[in-house]
């Protein structure tokens, strides 16, 4: 298990827009897989090459029944409907937000050996996925916020979150 230096707000890679995927080989593979430890390691449910250092459109996502290996992803389809809740990203720790993205996503990637799938995404998978492409394009969550929370605000989502799942 390679993990590798999550960068922060400031860094100026995050800023950067990424350039394409065109060599499917072991670096690659490599990269997909200290990218895939490093998320777990720091308890995410996303990470995007940039996040790491590194300006490939690459990201990896899972939000606890799938590691999605991303790699060239763009968002084919967004739903008119949308979702607003709280974001946090790491590479802006202790940091969260107010977010409206599309309810359903549908995103085109190539695999680790450069075959194209789709992913249709909803609800928490959509933004999860919405949130690793801006990413790719230079983008945070902090730029499309309505609010940024306090450290009171995200305590109590949290425990609305956990009486919420306990009565499912």
């Amino acid at each position: 298990m390679a993990l590798r230096k999550i960068v922060t707000l400031g860094d100026e890679t995050l800023r950067r827009e990424c350039k394409k995927v065109d060599k499917f080989n072991l670096r690659l593979s490599m990269l997909l897989k200290d990218m895939a430890d490093t998320m777990y390691d720091a308890e995410g449910v996303g990470l995007a090459a940039p996040q790491v250092g590194i300006l490939r459109r690459i990201a990896v996502v899972d939000i606890g029944d799938h590691l999605y290996e991303l790699v060239n992803p763009e968002i084919i389809y967004r739903s008119e409907e949308q979702q607003t809740g709280m974001e946090g990203c790491l590479s802006l720790p202790d940091r969260r937000g107010i977010v409206t993205r599309p309810r359903k996503v549908t995103v085109r990637a190539q695999d680790r050996h450069g075959r194209t799938f789709e992913v249709e995404a909803e609800g928490f998978l959509a933004r999860a996925m919405c949130h690793e492409l801006d990413h790719l394009d230079g983008h945070l969550y902090i730029d499309i916020m309505e609010r940024e929370l306090s450290e009171e605000e995200i305590q109590e989502y949290a425990r609305s979150q956990e009486l919420t799942e306990d009565r499912e």
